[in-house]
């Protein structure tokens, strides 16, 4: 008869495969997924079917026939004639171009509202108290209302216009009229120096505190990529013959024509969302300050900063560690109320889709365009704002 010799280590039982934590997780995900996949296929299959029933055509091939509306508000060449892809396009850069601004303009004005609602002047932070307040609890969409209405009714209209900076810019109630260089191909080389000179910019800002770091010694940052980031577009024209022919807007019938115009739906849209969203920021700005413990403000008067000073140099560097998280959501948003501009007038990537949609029939498909299009955007930002968030957190030595 064996026996079980003292110290030696106990014999593991065996669990049955159903007990098994491991084996039964995996079990249920599969079968999760196996389902997930069934619906789907049920769902695709039953809509194809309902399609071909109707004799509703399928399929992405309408992107390549001809469009054939308008589209107001264009950033690249665009007609009538030109494809229903284009057309999409032309929403989708419109869309962009609404959400970097108004995500640059938001995080600018929220930042100095949420520090004027911490000032000790009691009528400065009384009146950033109240902007935040009328704007958070406010829906948007009124707000666009309101804004588009003001600006379409504020100015008089094209042969009534508001004339100024000698006769070169009008506003009128179909938008502002300014002049603008002739379009020439060394434009394009400009704008390629101007996204080096960003470049550029950064790896100084980076050798710099390194610099400083290692030596103590400041340099002058600001001046610096400013200076790299205006003199290199400036060399490439400088080079490409220094081209100055201008399109000047003139009064032609009813309308404008030449130069540029920003129109009021752009506009509205523009100082809508600025405004509803800088409200949020405002709050995420000041919580984070207020997360900081008092010390901090305490230790930077010791040292003789003043209030401005604290808040650039030791205050808002800490709270960006508490500010950032919720601000992404806050960009995630201002990017997806874009699609409001429909109900504005502006030609945004909802509106042209929804032209798309009238025209064609395809309804699953330019949805589907939509989706993907504010998914990509939308996880866009969360990247960079999560290595963002990366890079500023704190790390143990």
């Amino acid at each position: 008869m064996a026996v079980e010799t003292l110290g030696s280590a106990p014999r593991k039982t065996r669990v049955a495969p159903w007990n098994d934590p491991v084996i039964r997780g995996w079990v249920f995900q599969i079968v999760v997924v196996g389902l997930v996949g069934l619906l789907a296929w049920y769902l695709v299959s039953n809509t194809m079917e309902n399609l071909a029933r109707q004799k509703i055509a399928s399929g992405f091939h309408y992107l390549e026939r001809e469009a054939g509306f308008e589209i107001g508000d264009t950033m690249i060449e665009y007609s009538p004639a030109s494809t229903y892809a284009r057309a999409i396009w032309v929403g989708i850069l419109n869309t962009l171009r609404v959400a970097v601004l108004g995500i640059i303009l938001a995080t600018i004005l929220g930042t100095l509202i949420g520090i004027g609602r911490l000032s000790p002047n009691w009528l400065l932070s009384r009146i950033c108290e109240w902007y935040v307040e009328a704007f958070r609890n406010v829906p948007l969409l009124l707000w666009l209302f309101l804004f588009y209405k003001l600006i379409s009714e504020a100015f008089p209209g094209p042969r009534q216009a508001i004339s100024m900076f000698w006769n070169s810019v009008f506003l009128s109630n179909r938008g502002v009229y300014f002049p603008v260089p002739t379009a020439d191909p060394i434009h394009a080389w400009m704008g390629i120096a101007f996204l080096i000179g960003i470049a550029g910019a950064f790896f100084i800002n980076r050798w710099a505190k390194q610099r400083q770091a290692r030596t103590g010694q400041p340099f002058p940052i600001l001046s610096s990529s400013l200076g790299i980031i205006i003199g290199l577009p400036l060399v490439v024209w400088l080079a490409g013959g220094a081209p100055s022919q201008m399109s000047w807007p003139e009064l032609k019938g009813f309308n404008f024509v030449g130069g540029t115009v920003i129109q009021p739906e752009f506009t509205a849209l523009l100082v809508g969302l600025v405004l509803y969203t800088s409200a949020f920021v405002a709050e995420i700005v000041r919580s984070g300050i207020l997360a900081l413990h008092k010390g901090q403000s305490e230790a930077a008067g010791a040292l003789g900063l003043s209030r401005g000073q604290a808040m650039r140099l030791v205050l808002l560097p800490q709270a960006l560690r508490v500010i950032v998280p919720p601000m992404t959501s806050q960009y995630l948003n201002i990017t997806k109320n874009s699609s409001l501009a429909i109900a504005i007038g502006y030609p945004d990537l909802v509106a042209s889709v929804n032209v798309t949609i009238n025209q064609t029939g395809q309804a699953i498909e330019n949805v589907l365009i939509i989706m993907a299009a504010y998914l990509s955007v939308s996880l866009s930002i969360s990247a960079f704002m999560n290595w963002y968030n990366k890079r500023i957190a704190l790390r143990e030595r």
